[in-house]
């Protein structure tokens, strides 16, 4: 086994030693799927840790070094990360910090943090709740004085189909016609049992799914992360349940049936709420209903349209 090192002992840097045969300046170095607990701000204000993925990079600009300082990058990360809730303000004074430590190796530095963001959700109807998980993702970048920062989420919704609700009442209305024969006087108990009953023939086609978003946030802005989520569920009218008995699966149905959109219904609805959101100077979207009728999904893009901005 090796003595300790002691303090006046000096351990090699092979990373600063200058090899011309391995010269030349990189676009980024650094570390990917670092695991690192991230502290995140609930709804009451108290502080919740969650389990993150962390990629952490600079540039080298100096040539003639061999690589950057890797550790530093880590060490800065988990006193941050650790220190204080996610914000704008954490994540710019992280980048300062990697760039500081390599002020003569690199001039830009960025990172990226994914997590789950999970609330609480009562039930539509009864008394019960349960937890939603919404997958987040959190890209920022400093080069110089700019610092850039985008936020992307996932929410799951229920989508049911308008035309295939169309198709459905018209076979109701026309085993109607075969039930009752016209002209005659209808009982309103037996129209209410036949409704009850193998009158309602047929059913719309409904599915699971997706809404993603990406937008860059505007300067100053702070990470509107829970407001998002609520926001684009609100919109989209029929997000996924957690907790669910018999009443709140009836509540579901309501909404659904009071709710029927294709992909690009939904996409509008998400697009409004990007558009009406200060916070957001930019923004992508995408809308995939994962058909029960194909086995392909249908899809909706739109983008905000900055010069210079997201694409399709």
């Amino acid at each position: 086994m090796s003595a300790p090192t002691s303090p006046q002992r000096r351990l090699p840097d092979v990373a600063i030693e200058a090899h011309p045969d391995r010269a030349g300046a990189l676009a980024g170095v650094g570390m990917e799927q670092i695991g690192m607990p991230v502290l995140l701000a609930g709804a009451d204000g108290v502080a919740l840790r969650a389990s993150a993925r962390v990629d952490a990079f600079v540039n080298l600009v100096r040539e003639d070094r061999r690589g950057i300082h890797m550790s530093r990058l880590y060490l800065h990360l988990d006193r941050h990360l650790s220190a204080e809730p996610l914000s704008a303000a954490s994540l710019r004074r992280c980048l300062r910090d990697f760039l500081d430590s390599h002020a003569d190796l690199s001039d830009r530095a960025w990172l990226r943090v994914r997590f789950d963001h999970l609330v609480r959700r009562p039930a539509l109807a009864s008394a019960n709740s349960g937890w939603r998980s919404y997958p987040v993702e959190l890209c920022a970048s400093l080069e110089g004085a700019r610092f850039e920062l985008e936020l992307a989420l996932e929410v799951q919704y229920s989508s049911t189909c308008p035309a295939s609700a169309a198709l459905a009442r018209q076979l109701i209305q026309e085993r109607f016609a075969s039930d009752f024969a016209p002209g005659a006087r209808i009982d309103r108990q037996a129209v209410i049992d036949w409704l009850g009953g193998d009158g309602i023939v047929a059913t719309p086609h409904a599915q699971r799914s997706t809404a993603q978003v990406r937008a860059k946030l505007a300067a100053g802005s702070e990470l509107p992360v829970g407001d998002l989520v609520d926001a684009l569920e609100s919109a989209l009218a029929t997000p996924v349940q957690t907790a669910v008995k018999r009443e709140d699966e009836q509540a579901f149905a309501l909404a659904n049936g009071q709710n029927l959109m294709f992909c690009e219904d939904a996409a509008r609805r998400l697009r409004r709420v990007l558009d009406a959101d200060p916070r957001i100077a930019d923004w992508w979207l995408r809308a995939a209903h994962h058909e029960s009728l194909h086995p392909h999904d249908a899809v909706a893009l739109a983008t905000k349209g900055v010069a210079g901005g997201y694409a399709a």
